[in-house]
């Protein structure tokens, strides 16, 4: 009798975070764990007339043409290489905009700062594709018509020169989720006990100081979970980002190709599912692989800061 009042008594404590914690939960059963029982697609030559199950099974043929196209280095390589670059300066800009929020003075201010840095993240892809387009339009485009035609330096035709896009991409992507990203961070500063800074404070540590020596060792834990998530997802892009932003252009697909901007290229040829199956799968079980690398040597160097 006891235990059932102390299950139940249980249940009523934790219910209200099971609730709130239920749309997430949903959302990645239906999105990421459902789907599972997919997998064996990337194995099949899907026929329609036949099924999916009534398929022919045909191995690892569906793989092949990610590797075998002469374009396998160069969407492999933009892949790894722009998820690098946003999960390196996407952390140290994230961390950059929440210290700076929070010292700053009045706690309406930094709200409101933050509100407005989170807004760019709102902005869907298309539209932001027509905002980058309506400044770097060969013809009547912000840069080239207000900028660099009143300096008298030579026009660009931006869409058609794949050397800038690495940077500008980078720099989209970076406004766009930087501010977003920067909420955890701002969170976990707002947690420091701030009595550790009143004692930094007393024994003459500056505002500096106290960020080197006491802000980012603490923040040091968010940075290595929330690294070894998005080492997770190295292999998957925004397809946003690499396809709708530089407008499909074939002149940039030596910086702009990336495995899903492929495989989306590749479905609208050959409409073959098979295909993209393959692709999620490759890029899923590499992430994972990845993962518990990084993990595994977190765990070595500091056991406690380690995601398992």
């Amino acid at each position: 009798m006891r235990h059932a009042n102390g299950t139940s008594s249980a249940l009523r404590k934790t219910a209200p975070l099971l609730m709130l914690a239920a749309p997430g939960l949903l959302y990645f059963l239906i999105n990421s764990y459902i789907p599972m029982f997919g997998v064996f697609i990337a194995f099949k030559d899907v026929n329609y007339a036949k099924g999916i199950f009534g398929s022919d099974w045909i191995g690892l043929d569906n793989f092949q043409f990610l590797f075998k196209t002469t374009d396998a280095w160069i969407m492999t390589r933009n892949t790894l290489l722009y998820n690098l670059a946003f999960i390196v300066i996407g952390t140290v800009c994230s961390i950059f905009i929440a210290i700076l929020m929070a010292e700053l003075l009045t706690k309406l201010y930094s709200k409101l700062y933050l509100s407005g840095l989170v807004l760019p993240s709102l902005i869907s892809m298309v539209v932001l594709s027509m905002l980058v387009f309506a400044f770097l339009n060969a013809d009547s485009g912000f840069v080239n018509k207000s900028i660099l035609r009143p300096l008298g330096l030579p026009e660009i035709n931006w869409y058609s020169e794949a050397k800038y896009w690495p940077y500008l991409l980078v720099l989209i992507q970076i406004w766009k989720t930087a501010g977003y990203g920067s909420i955890v961070y701002f969170a976990s500063i707002a947690g420091i006990d701030k009595s550790i800074y009143e004692a930094a404070k007393i024994d003459g540590a500056g505002k500096l100081r106290q960020i080197r020596t006491i802000t980012l060792p603490l923040l040091k834990p968010t940075v290595i979970v929330l690294g070894l998530m998005s080492i997770g997802r190295i292999l998957n892009s925004d397809f946003g980002l690499f396809y709708q932003v530089p407008l499909n252009a074939g002149a940039l697909y030596s910086a702009t190709q990336t495995i899903d901007t492929y495989v989306y290229r590749a479905l609208m040829q050959l409409n073959d599912i098979g295909m993209s199956a393959a692709a999620g799968l490759y890029q899923s079980l590499v992430g994972f692989v990845l993962v518990l690398v990084v993990n595994a040597i977190v765990k070595r160097v500091n056991s406690e800061n380690a995601l398992f």
